[in-house]
């Protein structure tokens, strides 16, 4: 195929090129640049689409990590202390370990079957890595649905066959591939559509590929050297707020003036509402907000939302004891009775089933203002998200339905360079998504997880949402959850069936969420020139790999390590899967008509306006925005973003927020403004090398002291009581009582 989209390309001399390499962009038309500054600060427009990548050591390495991640996290995920493997870690092993293979393997070729292959191709080259990465990155964490079989054996005693959990974990894993495949044209091929987190991990393999250039670097630091020093850095300062001193990562300093004084401690300290706590912990304030990564006009959304409902609605809402909140924390993610004492859920329980006679003599579940608030907030997020989509993006997406090839015009120098090579045809998705429908109606039915209707209502929301919530999180690096709105759906049409929930969740949630991350993936691939076809092979041969050692494992360790899940069984207390558990009895067994509704006692009905509210809130913004469109700031208005800015608290606290903020503000608009050379050399690569930093010091840190239950001698900075903010009112209750 003959390639005409930039002026010159990288051809292979082996006497004098390198595969790594890339050509300078010094040279490239105008006409040829990517309208996105961020995308040309960071991608080159150039490709060699001879440079090997759907290689033996590619498959071997790929799923080597992506089986040893597998394990590794979900071992780690239910014990005490969790533990993750990123891509990042992967990146830096699997780098030498790759050009070891370039070195030993043999560079004969073989044929088989007619077909000629080598084992050894040349030397090892960034969209091979890129490929290995992407293996672990689209299975980063565990399989949400082996919390569905870790509770039915051990909280519901239910004992269904491996092969049940095994489809089951499969069919939500995959499931969400097939629609990111069928919305490609709509989320991966338009220029606008930034993806920023991909970025950074675009700016990392670059930078551990493209030789230096000297030209190009005259004067300043290469690209590898700035990333290693900085990772670097990282890793020892870590050691301090990770280990040595973690009160560096809650400083507040705010609540020192008088940690007596339970208003100021609640508003001023940690666990409260963290007005004024300063942070120098970067895995904090870096872990929501992502601030050298989100854009600058989505950052001031965040902003406007976080100070609306945590500096100006919480507050109003406990001080004012709306719900009688001074009953309970400020902010807490514990469910309560109407008391201020913790909600015992096995109380209301009978074989593991809701009893509605002990319901009604223990008594209504109650929760903080903030909890309830941030439940409005989300399903506001939910409805705003359909309507701006509709009024910002609607016609464009009529136009791409209408005609894939109707827009060509507007596409970028990416996407014109991509038509090197076949795309992935529709029938494999169709086929993909034909499969996994199937076996889904098949495990539901057979192994009574839901009804049949119940796995269409869950898909049929997956498939309305996932374009909407793409579209956002292309553009502004935030994900709407669906997670709040199934278990509310679901609740109401099945009250009393707790594993019907987790179930109808896991459907409906996963499959959004694992087609955008397998979406965001494609976008990576995109920017990196892989062959769509053997992206696809390495999305679901890793995907399907990693969730059966996830199956296996949490099987493994439920035959073999007694009271696992329960506080004897420490240190495998599996905190998240009790969280799960606990979800699935508060909107499974109880059902939200009891927590939201008018039934039972229930008092948060009036937070189910959200959804109204969250409908209307775009229109007058965009219809403000035709009628003064002079007015640049009213087209930066992103409701979705803004209702959706607390959605994450809990589990996360606002300081991390307010931290992360501020460092947003530093780089994407001041550094970028006033410093915009160093911020497109190195913005991104430094967001990489610091959470590398973080990821390596955390492992080390974990396996060679945490792991043995060793830690650091006790001092102010690192308290007996574990009261790391030495304010220790900040999570009671008005009355100076803590129940958690």
């Amino acid at each position: 195929m003959d390639i005409k989209f930039s002026r010159d390309f990288l051809t292979l001399d082996d006497d004098k090129t390198d595969n790594n390499s890339f050509q300078s962009v010094s040279d490239i038309m105008p006409e040829d640049e990517s309208p996105m500054e961020e995308v040309r600060a960071t991608i080159p427009n150039t490709d060699d689409p001879s440079m090997p990548c759907n290689t033996f050591r590619m498959w071997f390495l790929g799923l080597l990590f992506a089986g040893i991640q597998a394990f590794i996290n979900q071992f780690f995920f239910m014990r005490q202390t969790t533990i993750s493997i990123g891509y990042s870690v992967v990146a830096l092993i699997s780098l030498p370990l790759g050009h070891l293979m370039a070195h030993a393997l043999p560079i004969r070729k073989y044929t088989l079957f007619g077909y000629s292959f080598s084992f050894n191709p040349g030397p090892f080259t960034i969209k091979e890595h890129v490929l290995i990465g992407v293996m672990t990155a689209a299975n980063n964490g565990t399989a949400y649905a082996v919390d569905i079989v870790i509770i039915q054996k051990l909280f519901y005693h239910d004992q269904k066959p491996f092969i049940a959990g095994l489809l089951l974990v499969s069919t939500t894993q995959v499931t969400g591939f097939a629609l990111a495949g069928a919305l490609r044209k709509f989320l991966i091929r338009p220029a606008h559509m930034l993806w920023p987190s991909t970025l950074v991990t675009a700016s990392l393999f670059r930078s551990l590929h493209v030789p230096a250039n000297a030209e190009e670097d005259r004067g300043k630091m290469s690209r590898m050297k700035y990333f290693m020093a900085v990772t670097l850095g990282m890793f020892v300062y870590n050691w301090f707020p990770g280990l040595i001193f973690p009160t560096l990562g809650v400083l507040s300093w705010l609540c020192w003036i008088n940690p007596d004084n339970i208003v100021l401690s609640q508003l001023t300290g940690s666990g409260g509402l963290g007005i004024g706590t300063v942070s120098l912990d970067w895995a904090a304030l870096s872990s929501y907000v992502q601030p050298l990564v989100t854009p600058w006009f989505a950052q001031v959304n965040i902003l406007a939302g976080f100070v609306l409902i945590v500096y100006i609605m919480v507050p109003w809402a406990y001080y004012v004891d709306l719900w009688n909140s001074k009953n309970y924390p400020i902010l807490s993610a514990a469910l309560f009775r109407e008391n201020g004492s913790l909600y015992d859920k096995n109380k209301i329980l009978t074989n593991d089933l809701f009893d509605q006679a002990k319901y009604n003599a223990y008594g209504p579940l109650r929760m903080d203002s903030f909890f309830a608030l941030t439940y409005g907030a989300g399903f506001a997020a939910l409805s705003a998200t359909l309507v701006h989509v509709a009024l910002y993006n609607g016609k464009e997406i009529l136009q791409r339905w209408q005609s894939a090839r109707q827009m060509i015009d507007n596409e970028d120098i990416h996407t014109r360079l991509m038509r090197a090579y076949p795309e992935v045809p529709n029938l494999w998705y169709i086929l993909l998504f034909a499969i996994s429908l199937g076996l889904s109606f098949l495990t539901c039915l057979l192994w009574s997880y839901m009804p049949w209707w119940a796995v269409l209502l869950a898909m049929a929301l997956a498939i309305i949402f996932v374009l909407p919530v793409g579209i956002v999180q292309a553009v502004t690096n935030q994900q709407p959850g669906l997670n709040i709105v199934t278990e509310y759906v679901i609740g109401y049409l099945l009250p009393g069936d707790a594993i019907a929930n987790v179930t109808f969740k896991t459907y409906g949630y996963i499959v959004n969420v694992q087609a955008l991350t397998f979406a965001a993936d494609l976008k990576l691939g995109h920017y990196m020139k892989i062959p769509p076809r053997t992206m696809f092979m390495a999305q679901i041969l890793s995907t399907l790999l990693c969730g059966l050692i996830n199956v296996l494992t949490a099987q493994w360790l439920i035959t073999t390590r007694p009271n696992v899940c329960t506080r004897a069984g420490y240190p495998f207390t599996c905190r998240n899967t009790n969280t799960f558990y606990s979800a699935s009895v508060i909107w499974g067994a109880i059902g939200p008509a009891r927590v939201f509704g008018h039934k039972d006692g229930a008092s948060y009905a009036s937070v189910q306006w959200g959804f109204l509210v969250g409908a209307v809130l775009p229109i007058p913004f965009w219809l403000a925005a035709r009628w003064w469109p002079h007015i640049r700031w009213l087209k930066l208005v992103h409701w979705p973003v803004l209702l959706a800015a607390t959605s994450s608290i809990p589990p996360a606290l606002p300081y991390f927020f307010s931290n992360g903020l501020a460092v947003g503000f530093v780089f994407m608009y001041l550094v970028k403004r006033y410093r915009y050379e160093w911020w497109a050399r190195y913005n991104y690569l430094t967001s990489a090398a610091l959470d590398t930093g973080v990821a390596v010091s955390g492992l080390v840190i974990f396996f060679t002291i945490q792991v043995w239950e060793g830690g650091f001698p006790y001092w102010w900075g690192n308290p007996e009581d574990e009261v790391l903010d030495h304010c220790p009112l900040g999570s009671a209750n008005y009355y100076r009582y803590s129940p958690e």
